[in-house]
């Protein structure tokens, strides 16, 4: 079996990790039930959020009175160091344990440090000395706040989007946090569903021994595929390497990743998927994409107002109203097709 050890803060963990945002969709019996399962085949880090409903609930409820067989991470979006101490508060409360392993800021617009007017570095300096969180830590979706967090050496782990679809920005956060031996996790393994072979993606993830993915789970049957990796590591093959190969060709320059971050809009346009519309049907099933509802959401395009807050949120600076109009006019060259 694989590990992987999260720089200076000595966590050893299982290269297969569990991201607990899905769980937040299903009952918290089947919730339970997965994350039982998940630690029965081999899994030991578990990660999830304040803000993610429910789902630290259900992480507490599963790991009651076996808190020290597993390593959890939680998040807060607190901006202030009142909100953080109530945040973390609540998520002891519900994780129903008296210390977090790794408590991460969750997305901040800048990098939080000690003395900073919103105290959030300072609060969490002394929560760690309280013996509530053991490590702090930092999620980001911007190159320049992810930098920043690195070269401050202020922080134990950094949770950025990675994939094989990343590019050489991506890489050099990677490899930045092994020369500071600072723990990377990668979110978004999978692109936001834009990589469609689960056991690619952890091939390729495998080649890269100081970073822990964290796939997220709602089905025994994607569980069961990442649990298969901690028995029989995956190897990048020649039938693997050629699916990346031609997957980084296909998605090439600008895409929209679906982070959600571009949210809400003002019209109700759900950007996140309305925007790499254009791949969702072609990597997917496309009559699941073309249904009635679907084309209702579509529509709303038209009503965009170009006020461009969508863009001006976009971690990855894309011209934002600009892909949906582009994928607005695909959508329906493509409907119209599947009508022949």
């Amino acid at each position: 079996m694989g590990f992987v050890t999260l720089g200076k803060t000595g966590i050893k963990a299982q290269k297969q990790a569990f991201g607990c945002l899905p769980i937040q969709r299903i009952s918290k019996e089947d919730a339970v039930s997965l994350l039982h399962r998940a630690y029965d085949g081999g899994m030991n880090y578990f990660d999830t959020a304040r803000a993610y409903s429910d789902s630290e609930e259900k992480v507490g409820a599963a790991f009651a009175g076996m808190r020290d067989k597993v390593y959890i991470a939680t998040k807060t979006g607190a901006t202030t160091a009142e909100g953080m101490w109530k945040d973390l508060e609540e998520s002891l409360r519900m994780l129903q344990t008296d210390y977090i392993d790794v408590y991460q800021f969750h997305n901040p617009a800048f990098c939080p440090k000690p003395g900073g007017e919103d105290g959030l570095y300072d609060a969490a300096l002394e929560a760690k000395k309280q013996g509530k969180i053991r490590h702090i830590a930092i999620t980001n979706h911007r190159l320049s706040v992810a930098h920043e967090a690195i070269d401050s050496g202020l922080y134990e782990t950094l949770q950025f989007p990675y994939s094989y679809l990343a590019g050489p920005q991506e890489q050099e956060l990677v490899d930045k946090c092994k020369a500071a031996d600072m723990g990377f996790i990668a979110m978004k393994g999978l692109a936001g569903g834009l990589i469609r072979d689960g056991m690619v993606a952890a091939a390729f993830m495998e080649q890269q021994p100081t970073v822990l993915p964290i796939w997220g789970v709602q089905h025994q049957w994607e569980l069961d595929e990442f649990l298969s990796c901690i028995q029989e590591i995956p190897a990048m093959t020649a039938e693997r390497q050629a699916v990346i190969d031609h997957d980084r060709k296909e998605l090439s320059g600008d895409f929209c990743r679906g982070c959600g971050y571009c949210m809400p809009c003002p019209m109700g346009i759900e950007i996140n998927n309305c925007a790499r519309m254009s791949l969702m049907l072609r990597r997917a099933p496309a009559a699941g994409w073309l249904t009635e509802e679907w084309q209702e959401k579509m529509k709303k395009i038209e009503t965009c107002l170009h006020c461009n807050k969508c863009s001006s949120k976009c971690p990855y600076g894309l011209d934002t109203p600009r892909l949906l109009k582009e994928n607005y006019e695909d959508y329906w060259k493509v409907l119209e097709a599947s009508k022949g």
